[in-house]
């Protein structure tokens, strides 16, 4: 069965997993049962920044992670606590915190320029 056959709360076995991560969200891998990313970050104003988006998407979702949070990083683990497993609902609200957290508007062709390169203005560790 592939995973866009899947019901939101069936679970996902180790490979499968891996497979979809390597796939679709390269800078995740999974661990002791979790899909992880850690995001480095300039300090702690930026770590907040992270912080704060995350939890915005995930109170947005009601789908919410494990978050470790330190002065230059934060680690977002995922894991459906109900379904005692990884399940789309994981591997979605990942995607949604990649796409929002690693944005990059001054690779863009818009009027949003992006933060500047330098070092008062920086804010993730892009990949």
């Amino acid at each position: 069965m592939g995973w866009r056959e899947r019901k939101h709360e069936e679970t996902y076995n180790e490979e499968e997993i891996n497979q979809r991560l390597q796939d679709e969200l390269p800078h995740w891998y999974y661990e002791k049962g979790w899909i992880r990313r850690k995001y480095k970050t300039s300090g702690w104003k930026s770590t907040l920044m992270v912080v704060n988006t995350v939890g915005h998407l995930a109170e947005a979702a009601f789908h919410h992670p494990d978050l470790t949070v330190s002065y230059a990083f934060v680690i977002v683990k995922l894991v459906n606590h109900a379904a005692k497993g990884v399940t789309n609902k994981d591997f979605e609200l990942a995607h949604k915190i990649e796409q929002v957290v690693m944005w990059q508007p001054g690779k863009e062709d818009g009027a949003l320029e992006g933060t500047p390169d330098d070092p008062r203005f920086k804010y993730i560790k892009y990949d």
